[in-house]
C-alpha cells in the first residue's frame, strides 16, 4: 500500500502521503484491533485489489453504536474513472448495512474535491443540512454528504 498511498495526486485537496514504509506499517498495526481506543467504535478497513492482485486503494469505515457510519477512501490516480471506487464503496456500504446494521452513511470531504463529490453523488449521497456540518465536525472548507440504507441495502 505504500506505493499506492505515495501517489501525490491523492493529496491534491488534503492530507499527505505516509512519511515512510515503517510509519505506514506502524499505523496498520495500531488498527489491527478494529476498535477505537475506548472500544466503543468499530474501525473497519478494506484494501482494494484488482483480480490480478494489484493494489488500487482502500475503503474504511468508523462504526459507532449510533447506526451511522463515517466512510473514507483513497485510490491511486492511475485507477480513477474506472469504476473501481464506485464498486468498492458500494460493496462496503452493503456490508455495513447487512453486517453492522448501519442505517446512515456519512462522508466529509473538502468543498473543492470535485472528484469525491461526484463519486458520492453517483453512489446516492446528498449534501447534508447545515446542522449536519456541526454534528460531524466539518470544518469551514468541508461539506457533509449523507446516504441511507433501506431494508438492508445501501442506497
Amino acid at each position: 500500500m505504500f506505493a499506492v498511498l505515495s501517489d501525490p495526486a491523492i493529496y491534491e485537496f488534503e492530507g499527505e502521503p505516509p512519511p515512510s514504509l515503517e510509519a505506514l506499517a506502524t499505523g496498520y498495526l495500531k488498527r489491527e484491533t478494529r476498535l477505537s481506543p475506548d472500544g466503543t467504535e468499530k474501525l473497519l478497513n478494506w484494501v482494494v485489489r484488482l483480480r490480478s492482485g494489484e493494489l488500487t486503494g482502500y475503503v474504511q469505515a468508523t462504526v459507532p453504536p449510533t447506526g451511522a457510519s463515517c466512510i473514507g477512501y483513497e485510490f491511486s490516480s492511475q485507477f480513477w474513472r474506472r469504476g473501481i471506487a464506485t464498486a468498492s464503496i458500494s460493496a462496503v456500504l452493503q456490508e455495513l448495512a447487512a453486517t453492522y446494521q448501519v442505517t446512515t452513511f456519512v462522508a466529509v470531504v473538502k468543498q473543492a474535491n470535485f472528484r469525491s463529490i461526484s463519486l458520492l453523488r453517483k453512489l446516492g449521497f446528498a449534501e447534508g443540512a447545515a446542522h449536519e456540518r456541526a454534528r460531524y465536525e466539518a470544518t469551514a472548507d468541508e461539506v457533509v454528504f449523507l446516504a441511507y440504507s433501506h431494508q438492508g441495502n445501501a442506497s
